[in-house]
C-alpha cells in the first residue's frame, strides 16, 4: 500500500494551536512528519526598532500571554544587565511570586486541553475551573487575570500588603487540595494512560541530541531548570528540577503535574522570605553593550538577546522561545505513532505557535 500524505492543522478539531504538519503515513502510523511555519508571524521583534527600551517591556508580554510575566521579567533582567541595574531584594521576589503564578495558571490549562484531547471533557472543566482561582489572585493583585503588567526596568510596579499574602496562601492551600484530587485521574487513569503511555517516546539521548528544553527534555530524563541558576529571586529558594524517565507522552504530563505543586511550594517560600524595602529602584541614561539572559518559561528556557548603543531605542532584540527548540524533537517523536493519538503528542510537548512566529 502507497503512503498517504495527510495535512494536519492549521486549524484542528482538537489542537488549539495553529501548527501545520504534513503527516507521511503508512496502514494509519506515521512514517515521517515535517513542519510548515508561518501562519501567524506578527513582527513584535521588529518593533524594537519603534519603541523605546522602557516601551518594550509591554511589547514582550505580548509575545505570549500564558507567560507574559516571565517575558516581561526576562526582557527586564537584560536592560538591568546592560545598566548595571542593582534590582532591590523585595522585587526579586515579587516577581518570582507572580512568574510562578503564571506557571500554575500555564500548566492548568494545558492540562485541561491535554484532557480534552484525549476526549475528557470534564476534567478539562474541573482543571480550568482551579485555574480560575489563580487568575482572580492575578486580577486582584495586579489588576488583570492574564497580561498584568507588573514588571518594570528596575523591579516591579506592584507591592502586595501582608494581608495579601496571607489570602494567595489560602487560595493555594484550597486550590492544591483540589488539585491532588484531579492528579488521581491524570495519573492513574486507565484511560488516560492508554492514550500517553508509549506514545510519543523521546528517550534522553535523542532529546539531548535535539535540545528539547523544559518539560520536553524533563520528561526525557534530562534534570535541567533554569531556574537552578538562581537568576532574580530563585537564588534563595529551594527546590529541584522535576524529572521523569519515561520519555512518552505520559511522562510529560507528569512533570507538568508535579510542577504545579512545586510552584504552590515556591510562592509560599518565596511569600515567606520577602523582605521588606523598595519594590523598584529609578533608570536613569540608556542601556549600551550586548547581553543574553535566560528564564525558565512553562514550556522551557527562555533566551533574550539585546544590543544597545546607548540610545533609547534597541539596535536588536532577538527572542529564542522554548516551542521553537521543541519543534525538531516533536518531529522525532512523531514517526511510529498512530495517527489518531497525533493531536496527543503533539500537545504534549505544549507548543506555543504564537511564542515561536513572534
Amino acid at each position: 500500500m502507497a503512503p498517504t500524505v495527510i495535512p494536519f492543522g492549521p486549524q484542528h478539531p482538537v489542537l488549539p494551536e495553529p501548527i501545520h504538519l504534513t503527516l507521511t503515513t503508512k496502514d494509519e502510523i506515521v512514517t515521517e512528519a515535517v513542519p510548515q511555519l508561518g501562519y501567524i508571524h506578527r513582527g513584535l521583534e521588529k518593533l524594537a526598532d519603534i519603541k523605546d527600551f522602557h516601551q518594550l517591556v509591554q511589547v514582550v508580554e505580548r509575545v505570549c500571554g500564558i507567560c507574559s510575566c516571565i517575558h516581561a521579567a526576562t526582557y527586564a533582567q537584560a536592560i538591568e544587565a546592560l545598566m548595571n541595574i542593582e534590582v532591590p531584594p523585595r522585587a526579586h521576589l515579587l516577581r518570582v511570586i507572580w512568574s510562578e503564578l503564571h506557571r500554575v495558571h500555564s500548566h492548568l490549562l494545558w492540562l485541561g486541553l491535554f484532557a480534552d484531547g484525549f476526549g475528557f471533557e470534564s476534567l478539562f472543566m474541573q482543571t480550568w475551573r482551579i485555574r480560575e482561582k489563580i487568575m482572580d489572585v492575578m486580577e486582584a493583585t495586579a489588576g488583570n487575570r492574564v497580561i498584568i503588567s507588573v514588571n518594570v526596568i528596575g523591579g516591579v510596579r506592584r507591592d502586595l500588603s501582608p494581608e495579601q499574602c496571607q489570602w494567595i496562601l489560602s487560595v493555594l492551600d484550597d486550590a492544591e487540595k483540589e488539585y491532588k484530587e484531579l492528579g488521581k485521574v491524570f495519573l492513574d487513569d486507565y484511560s488516560v494512560q492508554k492514550r500517553t503511555r508509549g506514545q510519543g517516546v523521546l528517550t534522553r539521548e535523542k532529546a539531548y541530541e535535539l535540545g528539547a528544553c523544559g518539560p520536553t527534555g524533563r520528561g526525557s530524563g534530562i534534570a535541567q531548570d533554569v531556574r537552578q541558576t538562581g537568576y532574580s529571586g530563585y537564588a534563595m529558594l529551594d527546590f529541584e528540577p522535576v524529572v521523569e524517565n519515561d520519555g512518552d507522552s505520559y511522562a510529560r504530563c507528569k512533570v507538568r503535574y508535579r510542577e504545579v505543586l512545586q510552584s504552590f511550594d515556591l510562592i509560599r517560600q518565596a511569600i515567606n522570605k520577602l523582605p521588606e524595602g523598595e519594590i523598584n529602584v529609578k533608570v536613569k541614561g540608556n542601556p549600551e553593550g550586548e547581553v543574553i539572559t535566560r528564564s525558565e518559561q512553562p514550556r522551557g528556557e527562555l533566551l533574550y538577546y539585546v544590543r544597545a548603543s546607548g540610545k533609547k531605542h534597541l539596535d536588536r532584540l532577538r527572542i529564542r522561545t522554548p516551542t521553537f527548540a521543541n519543534i525538531p524533537p516533536l518531529l522525532a517523536m512523531l514517526p511510529g505513532t498512530e495517527l489518531a493519538n497525533v493531536p496527543v503528542v503533539v500537545l504534549s510537548i505544549d507548543p506555543c505557535i504564537s511564542c515561536t512566529e513572534r
